[in-house]
């Protein structure tokens, strides 16, 4: 017995990891201090002046960053049934590269995430692939409310309600199904939100105008900003009339902005939005360059567009950060407008672009930390993570200010290919720690320890 309490002993102090001299941005402050990690926990933080415990492993951060995991609330790792484009495995190995160490998917998979059977079958899959943390979405549908019901607010994320039709075809539509599911789901409801009919309509006129292969700078008159904007209005209103907890996916106009507040604290709102990296990044006049790679849905707007979201990310109308990662093969993305797919691979730059718009001037540091990693933790209220405190999981990113060029001998999708190819960022994620464990660092990985399932305080 005397031995075996000695080696537990050994055993607790070999988890320990001190990660020290590092400059620590977390809740809205910036200072020189030191972490200690023990197991899957962050169980001390020390300023520059304190005295650091001796004798344990080390990492010297002098001169590096040291933020939260980025909690990432919108991706499409493709798995199951769309293995080719990307899976589990693949995609996550590139989020904890880009400093994302927890992620919520979306249910437009194959068979589509619309059961209890369906989402067991995706976490089995993710407890034995994924690298980083994770939730996922159970779909709304025309005729699944009752599997909405079922659903455990403490271990799922939200329910997914496509409120415009767009890769998976998951459309609801029908007036008396979304008021039965904002009237009745407690969990948060996160929409897609393009007004069909108006999509329709621009379709047809702009087909009868420039025919079947029109340049790609066409995208955002078809899916256009009245098609945002009648969408999300439709969502907030359902919202208000049921008190239900709505989120907006991926806000893209700057009429969008018009149908959110800035006047409460996040913990306080119950209609919240996102804004993705590429809406903040690219405007209408990139098509020209990126063509293809840069079709998403919602399309990126005007230059216009892009500033209103930036200031509203600013003032507090928009609230969290994501990328709506949606890889599709180079192959796919090749072809004319009407054929090529719309999405892509953007998890493993996210973090860093957000950070090149710190360099740039248009962000506060302290700002995209607290976008990426504290407010979703707030708004789904993650147990225990997207914050630097004692007694939450060690999910720890270290940030070199260095600079790189994303090609494609750095690029981690299994898609390899990025919009973001060429562009040089002046900020590199290091090292990635995902529970204690250091999973990513400078380049290599360490996949022997995978993530685990999130859960939230509902």
């Amino acid at each position: 017995m005397f031995f075996s309490v000695l080696n537990i002993k050994h055993t607790i102090i070999m988890q320990q990891k001190l990660i020290k001299n590092a400059t620590i941005i977390n809740e809205g402050k910036t200072f020189i201090g030191s972490i200690l990690i023990s197991g899957d926990t962050i169980t001390e933080i020390y300023k520059a002046e304190d005295t650091l415990p001796q004798n344990i492993e080390t990492i010297d951060a002098t001169g590096q960053l040291l933020i939260p995991g980025v909690i990432d609330d919108q991706v499409h790792f493709r798995e199951p049934g769309l293995e080719y484009k990307a899976d589990i495995y693949s995609e996550t190995k590139s989020a904890i590269a880009g400093g994302v160490t927890s992620y919520m998917e979306m249910p437009n998979t194959k068979p589509q995430t619309t059961t209890q059977e369906s989402l067991d079958a995706k976490y089995a899959i993710a407890a034995q692939k994924s690298l980083a943390n994770y939730s996922f979405y159970i779909g709304a549908t025309n005729d699944n409310i009752e599997e909405l019901l079922k659903t455990n607010p403490k271990t799922v994320c939200g329910v997914k309600v496509f409120m415009g039709s767009s890769t998976g075809n998951m459309l609801v539509d029908n007036e008396y199904t979304l008021k039965q599911i904002f009237s009745k789901v407690s969990l948060p409801i996160t929409t897609h939100c393009e007004d069909e009919d108006t999509i329709k309509k621009n379709t047809v006129k702009y087909k009868a105008l420039y025919g079947d292969n029109p340049s790609f700078n066409i995208h955002p008159q078809i899916r256009s900003d009245e098609a945002c904007f009648l969408s999300t209005k439709k969502a907030v209103e359902l919202a208000k009339e049921t008190g239900a907890k709505l989120h907006v996916l991926h806000l893209s106009s700057a009429k969008e902005m018009a149908l959110f507040d800035d006047d409460k604290p996040l913990e306080k709102k119950k209609i919240t939005g996102e804004v993705c990296v590429h809406h903040l990044w690219f405007t209408n006049n990139d098509y020209d360059k990126y063509g293809s790679r840069i079709k998403w849905n919602p399309a990126v707007k005007s230059e216009a567009d892009r500033n209103a979201l930036r200031q509203a990310l600013i003032s507090g109308k928009l609230d969290v950060v994501a990328t709506d990662h949606a890889p599709h093969t180079i192959e796919e993305k090749e072809n004319s407008y009407f054929n090529a797919p719309s999405g892509g691979p953007l998890v493993q730059h996210s973090l860093v672009s957000m950070l090149e718009m710190v360099n740039q001037g248009v962000f506060d540091i302290e700002l995209v930390v607290y976008k990426m990693c504290h407010a979703p933790a707030i708004l789904f209220n993650v147990e225990l993570r997207g914050f630097i405190r004692k007694g939450y999981k060690a999910d720890i990113v270290l940030i070199d200010k260095k600079k790189w060029i994303v090609n494609k001998n750095n690029i981690f999708y299994k898609c390899q290919w990025s919009p973001f190819e060429g562009v040089e960022f002046n900020y590199s994620v290091s090292k990635t720690f995902v529970n204690g464990h250091l999973a990513y660092n400078n380049g290599t990985f360490d996949d022997t320890k995978k993530g685990e399932r999130l859960t939230f305080n509902r």
